[in-house]
């Protein structure tokens, strides 16, 4: 059965409230070394296997270290991308996360910002493109998409199901019966800048 190895991109150099798409800081860039070696060892004579990366910069910078230890080109891929924004004004999108990350999927449809994104939809397909994983894969992903494939494996409505922090690796099995959880990577405080 395929196991899936999804990591949170490293610290960004900007919040959701300052920058639309950042790249990693200094920390950031450390911890992508440092998970490169961690999923090296975890995987031992596997590697190197299928790269993964959200399109957002942030992912593709955490990507880059496993690549080059690798000597891989990973796959960008729309579908584990960051939760959607329903808004361009950065102040107003990073408000609106505060404001539904302690909510539900349900509840993200009623709230006025959200205007006519369809989250769930959004939520949907991510863990559909999880489940057609046919080998051991590595994914570049994020906090809330990270959450929304727990939620999906789990059946948990809720936005935030855990806290996963940066580079942190999340592990899934695809099964015939669908995503199944096989330890929460490491959490950490996180704080919508």
């Amino acid at each position: 059965m395929p196991r899936i190895y999804m990591i949170r991109h490293g610290k960004a150099a900007a919040g959701w409230g300052a920058d639309a798409d950042p790249g990693l800081d200094g920390e950031g860039q450390a911890q992508s070394e440092a998970v490169a070696k961690e999923i090296t060892e975890r995987v031992g004579d596997a590697a190197p296997l299928p790269l993964v990366t959200s399109p957002l910069k942030r992912c593709r910078e955490t990507s880059v270290p496993l690549a080059r230890l690798w000597s891989a080109v990973p796959q960008v891929e729309a579908a584990v991308s960051e939760i959607p924004s329903p808004t361009e004004d950065l102040d107003e999108r990073a408000a609106w996360l505060r404001r539904v990350m302690p909510g539900t999927w349900t509840d993200i449809a009623k709230d006025e910002v959200s205007g006519d994104v369809d989250f769930t939809g959004w939520r949907d397909s991510l863990v559909a493109q999880l489940q057609s994983i046919s080998e051991d894969t590595v994914i570049f992903s994020h906090f809330i998409a990270i959450n929304a494939a727990v939620g999906g494996a789990t059946g948990d409505d809720r936005v935030v199901c855990f806290r996963p922090d940066n580079c942190s690796v999340t592990e899934f099995d695809v099964t015939d019966a669908g995503l199944k959880v096989v330890s929460l990577g490491r959490e950490a405080d996180t704080i919508v800048r």
